[in-house]
């Protein structure tokens, strides 16, 4: 006989975005089952905070400031400062095909940071360590979901592959781009090729990247340095090159030398000769939406949800942000006595974050169609209006502190706390 286990939230995925729900949900007193498919374990944080400067993880988030902000509230962010953490103070945008600029200052919003670059292991340390805290969260590791069951009253029911049933009030798939359990609950997605490859590596740069993010556009695509260290010396970035697939495929054949000559130039060598290459990994850039994110007690949140074009670094800050209004949902909802699982519950949340999740999709590809563009009159339409907007400073601000999370229409877990 086949072991039957009771949760109230099943969260598929044990990523950013599923560990951030369900510490969030942790104070709830919630039965809560976080289900991983991979069976190896997340670093522990006092081993990534030992590695040298160079041993960088090329797979990092670009953290606002909201964010941070949900980080440090669910216990996660002490952990990830114990580690390296990269903040950046400065956006310097630019087209390379003209003379558009644009540049953005945490001085102009009497900030200390625009955010943070951090390695993906580090912030999943972090969250690993966070959760360890809570009793009803249980992490199982190794566990792949076989299949899902219709909506039967108020629950969900579960089969893994070792043959375990779960019934849950709630199940949340967490899952990643390609979903399986988003997958078997019947949403379907849209989705369209960006026509773009990205590259992503860490070099070492000659010059100090000043705590700037810097981001060149051209008419084959992005090309981002995102700060890391700087140390004994040494100079560090991430870089996420988004282009055509046929110059990806030629850029990834080169070797490391001539690959780092190829960089400085597409770079305007603004951080001069790029020294070193770490590895470097190339994949396919897809938008992603799906026609709706809840079921009767099922819900996607993160990429599961929605993915989009990397070159605002946006992303994950949009995932984190599902988890936290998530978490005011369900919250609002033990308070008035409804079940977690109904329809109409879920449909807040979706209600909210399909809105502002569509709004940024719809302005990436803006950005992408504008700057894929070579024709002369937008061209120079595109060079005048960053120009500008540079010269507009409490709209250029407006616009960054909306990015950042800084407005007042964020989740509770988001917002900063009151000073006394």
């Amino acid at each position: 006989m086949s072991e039957q286990i009771e949760a109230d939230v099943v969260i598929v995925g044990a990523g950013m975005v599923g560990l951030t729900l369900a510490a969030g949900l942790a104070p709830s007193g919630m039965k809560i089952l976080v289900l991983e498919q991979r069976s190896d374990k997340h670093p522990d944080i006092d081993a990534l905070c030992q590695l040298p400067p160079e041993r960088y993880d090329p797979r990092v988030s670009a953290l606002t400031c909201a964010s941070q902000q949900v980080l440090t509230a669910i216990g996660a962010w002490p952990h990830m400062q114990r580690c390296r953490i990269t903040p950046y103070t400065a956006m310097d945008v630019w087209d390379g095909e003209g003379t558009g600029h644009i540049a953005f200052s945490a001085n102009a919003l009497h900030e200390p940071v625009l955010g943070h670059i951090v390695e993906n292991r580090v912030t999943l340390a972090g969250l690993q360590q966070a959760i360890q805290s809570h009793d009803n969260i249980e992490l199982a590791v190794g566990v792949n979901v076989t299949a899902l069951s219709n909506h039967e009253g108020d629950y969900r029911h579960i089969t893994l592959d070792d043959g375990r049933e779960i019934q849950a009030s709630l199940v949340v798939a967490a899952d990643g781009a390609l979903s399986k359990t988003r997958q078997m609950a019947g949403i379907p997605m849209w989705e369209w090729d960006y026509g773009h490859d990205a590259i992503v590596t860490t070099v070492q740069t000659e010059n100090a990247h000043q705590q700037t993010a810097w981001q060149r556009f051209t008419d084959d695509g992005p090309l981002a340095f995102l700060p890391l260290s700087s140390e004994d010396g040494k100079h560090y970035c991430s870089i996420v090159w988004s282009t055509s697939p046929a110059h990806a495929k030629t850029l990834m054949a080169l070797d490391s030398q001539a690959f780092a000559s190829a960089l400085g130039d597409a770079f305007e060598q603004r951080l001069g000769k790029i020294i070193s290459v770490d590895p470097r990994f190339s994949f396919p850039l897809k938008q992603r939406h799906a026609k709706h994110y809840v079921r009767p007690s099922f819900v996607a949140i993160g990429d599961a949800a929605h993915t989009i074009h990397p070159l605002a670094g946006q992303g994950v800050n949009l995932g984190l942000m599902d988890a936290a209004q998530l978490v005011d949902t369900l919250m609002e909802a033990l308070e008035r006595g409804e079940s977690i699982g109904s329809e109409r519950v879920l449909t807040r949340f979706q209600r909210i974050r399909r809105t502002e999740n569509i709004q940024m999709s719809a302005a990436m590809e803006g950005f992408k169609r504008l700057f894929a563009n070579d024709q002369p009159f937008l061209r120079l339409a595109r060079n005048m209006g960053m120009n500008l907007l540079n010269g507009l400073p409490p709209v250029k601000n407006h616009i960054v502190q909306r990015a950042m999370g800084l407005s007042d229409d964020v989740p509770t877990l988001a917002k900063r706390p009151i000073k006394a």
